[in-house]
Parts: C-alpha cells; structure tokens; sequence
C-alpha cells in the first residue's frame, strides 16, 4: 500500500492570521504535522501543499522538507475545498511518476495529534472502505439537547422522539475533529468525502482533538502545554 501524507496549508487565514506558520510553543504551528507524517513516511511522500512562499520558507529553511509546488490561486481561496486540494496534489505526484493507493490527510490545525492517533487510524484502515476518519465524542447530542424549529416556530428534538432525560443514556454521536482522514484513493477520485459510505470511525481524546480556527483556540492550546495537560 503506497501511501501519500498531504499537509494542506493555505495561506490566507482570517481567524487566526499567518496562523500556519505562527509559533506554538516556540514551534510554528505546521511543524507538528510534519514531525508526525515523518514518523511514517520519507519527505518524498510528504506532500505540504500550500499557496504561500512564506509557508514554504518555513517548510523548507526550518524543517528541510522540500515543498513540491505552490497551489493554484483558485484552491487557495476561503471557498476552495479540501477535496480539489487532494485531487490536485495527487494529479502532480501521477505526472510525476508516483501513484499511490492511500492519502493520509494531516490538518496542520491539530497540533495535539499524536503519531499513536496516525497509527491507531491506519491500522483501522482496508482497502474494501472509503476513509477512517478521526473523531470526538460529540458536544451536543441530537437525541438529547439538539433540535430543530417547526413550521409553527416551536422547537422539536432532532432525532428520536425525546425520552431520554440524561446524556448518558442517549446513543453516543461523533464528529470529526480534523486531525487524521485515511482515504482510500480510488474512492477520493470517484466521490467527495462526504459522499463516502463507507467511513470508519477513530476516536480521539478531547485535549488531542483541539483544533485551532479561531484566537480562543490557541488560547486553549497554549493553557493546554503550559498546564502539562495533554492526555
């Protein structure tokens, strides 16, 4: 099984600006990806697909890994989804000789992921399924405190017909949390993520799971490794 590790790293983030390359714990925040896809993989199939020449400063001058391109303008927009960054990235590597049957997708936005997280996702993985996907136990619960507005204005449960009265007796809900896809290649170039049948889920801690979009975020990762708390 030949296996690509993509890291996509766009430049051009609002939440948290330059937040790709600004330091965590003196680390910029795309060196965590790198350091765990190496863990894995040699840097020829590890793939830091960005639109950034300052990302690739960083990438190739602080972290050695060569940077094969710089991504499109038209993936590189706020709307541009991960899905054509994927088909792009191994559309380069096919044109160059390299094909390969799985793509380890690494968010740089989950610096906690762990390469025991990587692993314990792979090995989940089989060529007869569409994707592992790493998640967390759901914050809210469609059995229990989501719901939805009727045509009259009032609000009805999302799921199931309302009975449970504590969260622990409702059926556990997941979602994802960004930090590890394991994607079957022939599927990707058939259908988008979302229209996989097949996933198979991986969970993941909650400290493990943060993912950082927006300033409060890094403010939680930062109280979490100055609080020694990443379990």
């Amino acid at each position: 099984m030949k296996t690509l590790f993509v890291i996509p790293a766009r430049g051009g983030s609002k939440g948290i600006p330059g937040k790709n390359i600004k330091p965590l714990a003196g680390k910029p925040l795309i060196g965590y990806s790198i350091e765990v896809a190496r863990a894995f993989a040699p840097d020829e199939d590890i793939c830091l697909t960005t639109d950034d020449p300052a990302i690739v400063r960083v990438a190739e001058e602080q972290f050695g890994l060569k940077v094969p391109f710089l991504r499109p303008a038209e993936l590189a927009t706020d709307r541009s989804g991960t899905y054509g960054v994927l088909l792009h990235a191994l559309d380069f590597y096919a044109a160059h000789g390299s094909n390969y049957d799985t793509l380890v997708l690494l968010q740089p936005t989950s610096p906690f992921r762990t390469a025991d997280d990587v692993r314990r996702a792979i090995r989940l993985y089989s060529p007869d399924i569409d994707m592992v996907v790493t998640v967390k136990e759901a914050a809210t619960n469609p059995y229990y405190n989501a719901f939805e507005e009727d045509e009259n204005g009032f609000l009805y449960i999302s799921k199931g017909d309302g009975h449970y009265t504590r969260r622990q007796d409702a059926p556990r809900v997941w979602e994802y949390n960004g930090a590890v896809y394991v994607i079957n290649v022939a599927s990707l170039r058939q259908m988008t993520l979302g229209e996989f049948p097949r996933r198979r889920l991986c969970e993941m801690s909650a400290s493990h799971s943060v993912d950082l979009d927006t300033p409060i975020d890094w403010l939680v990762a930062e109280t979490l490794i100055n609080s020694n708390n990443l379990k």
